[in-house]
């Protein structure tokens, strides 16, 4: 079996960034509390501190040390069975884009960890219409992950290898009758 270099290298660097950016955000920019100032860098997009101790959407809070615990082994699971289908994706899209939920889900795996919750800043807004919640990078590389994957699977069409016998009519369903 090849080594998935494409994806553990996207993953590598989706994680990379995240904890890089995480580290710039509460640590030079001193947004690491939720009193630390808002900062609008775009007129639509700010960066906040927001300690995430749910996971999408605010869904499934770890309201105590069991629940945070359960998340983190949640989370590990899912990475894991990502990490496997990785390792046998012979796409390379499909690898890139399983490399980036990979990526992300470790980021924020490793923030639970460590913190007991998940670092979100990135506020993208409209005037006063937020589509989304904030988030992390993490948060965006398995969003994109995952859309790159379900549009490979209902766009893309594998074409079969040149030289691969073509199906026949029976294979299709319309046989023709030379009697008629």
């Amino acid at each position: 079996m090849k080594l998935p270099g494409i994806g553990l290298a996207t993953a590598g660097a989706a994680f990379g960034l995240d904890q890089l950016l995480k580290w710039i955000m509460t640590g030079p920019m001193q947004l690491n509390t939720l009193a630390a100032p808002v900062v609008d860098l775009l007129p639509i997009f700010r960066v906040r501190f927001v300690a995430n101790d749910g996971v999408s959407l605010g869904l499934l809070r770890a309201g105590s040390d069991e629940t945070r615990w359960a998340l983190v082994a949640m989370t590990g699971a899912i990475a894991i069975g990502v990490l496997v289908w990785l390792w046998r994706e012979p796409k390379r899209w499909d690898q890139a884009a399983l490399g980036l939920v990979l990526g992300g889900a470790l980021g924020n795996i490793l923030d639970r960890v460590r913190l007991g919750y998940v670092v979100d800043f990135a506020d993208l807004h409209f005037g006063d219409w937020s589509p989304f919640l904030v988030f992390n990078l993490g948060d965006a590389a398995i969003t994109v992950g995952v859309l790159i994957l379900l549009a490979r699977a209902l766009l893309m069409r594998d074409k079969a290898p040149v030289g691969a016998p073509q199906a026949t009519a029976v294979e299709n369903g319309s046989v023709e009758n030379d009697n008629a």
